[in-house]
């Protein structure tokens, strides 16, 4: 997530390290959705040590829901252009809608059996798909799948109003967020299913075979629903869930099977402190974005640390693209190197 929202210039970046324009999906496209099903792999394990007392987990979820969410709000005030004006400030974003689904899914894996969240997730992507092609939009009629013209945009604005990131439409939007609790419910089901007792040798590949079906049956509703981050759209949903599914197969079998460990060090460095990776990294790219040195010029401080190391010298010879993606890779380092710092002194700033 930081490689992919923090390259030296938004003007030059290679297109697997950016979003696709609407339909389609590109690399970048998943990092999202694989977030979401790590979380929801994590949910039942994290709440575990607090089940003997359900107030005690009700306060908990609530509260992490509402840190998150209030987090969201402070990161959107961060990156916003000053002066804040309230009438557009928005207020949704990526750590508002992991708030809400953290909070339904704690909410069903504590309170509902695993055939009735089968169920939930099943439903949501079906009734998702329904109501975004067969539901006519004001305006717009119905099936409209356009940036302006779906019905998620316009519930958005009907509830919103102009608090909107796009202006006119919102990329985190609260109809969407239906189909991304069932991301989350995929994760649930992986996680579940690779921590039951008694495994089996042939439990990855049963996990990855599932995946790879799953990835499938995503492409093929593509033709009928396109693969879409924005509207995360019930293709999209499967089609990711189903990519971090044959990965998490990839992972456990790799780590936990061979015992092949010693590389995933810096990866379990960050995935200790992600939300503090992301929050810090996202906060301090904005105020490096915003900041100007008024001499010789205004260019932004992002602006000359990355023209000064990176280029000068690499966009002459390699490309821009290649500049902006080192600068972006030093980044990632950097931040790597502060949360190994963290790991090692045993410090987890958590919520």
């Amino acid at each position: 997530m930081i490689l992919v929202s923090t390259p030296g210039t938004w003007d030059a970046v290679y297109w697997p390290l950016d979003h696709a324009a609407w339909n389609g999906w590109t690399p970048t496209d998943l990092v999202f959705p694989f977030f979401l099903f790590a979380m929801g792999a994590a949910v039942p394990v994290a709440l575990a040590r607090r089940r003997g007392v359900p107030r005690r987990v009700r306060r908990h979820v609530l509260r992490r829901a509402a840190l998150l969410f209030g987090l969201g709000l402070l990161l959107n005030a961060i990156e916003a252009r000053p002066p804040l004006v309230w009438s557009t400030f928005p207020i949704l974003g990526v750590l508002q809608r992991l708030a809400i689904v953290y909070a339904v899914v704690a909410w069903l894996t504590e309170r509902t059996s695993r055939r009735t969240q089968i169920i939930v997730a099943a439903t949501s992507l079906l009734a998702y798909w329904a109501a975004m092609t067969l539901v006519p939009v004001p305006g717009a009629g119905a099936g409209v799948l356009t940036p302006e013209g779906n019905l998620a945009t316009w519930v958005d604005r009907w509830v919103l109003g102009t608090h909107l990131s796009h202006g006119t439409w919102e990329s985190e939007g609260l109809l969407s967020t239906v189909p991304a609790i069932a991301t989350a419910l995929c994760g649930v089901f992986a996680g579940d299913w690779l921590m039951r007792p008694g495994s089996t040798p042939h439990r990855n590949g049963v996990l990855w075979m599932a995946g790879a079906a799953a990835t499938l049956v995503g492409l093929l509703w593509d033709r009928a629903f396109p693969i879409n981050k924005n509207l995360w759209t019930s293709s999209f949903t499967l089609f990711t869930a189903g990519a971090a599914t044959q990965l998490l197969a990839v992972c456990h079998w790799a780590i936990d099977v061979r015992r092949w460990r010693r590389w995933s060090t810096p990866f379990v460095a960050f995935g200790r402190n992600p939300l503090a990776a992301y929050f810090l990294s996202i906060g301090l790219d904005s105020v490096l974005t915003r900041s100007t040195l008024n001499a010789p010029s205004d260019a932004s401080l992002k602006w000359e640390l990355y023209w000064r190391v990176f280029g000068s010298w690499a966009a002459s010879c390699c490309g821009a693209e290649l500049a902006s993606l080192l600068y972006a890779i030093a980044y990632v380092a950097l931040w790597a190197a502060v949360m190994m710092v963290l790991y090692r002194k045993r410090v987890f700033l958590g919520i």
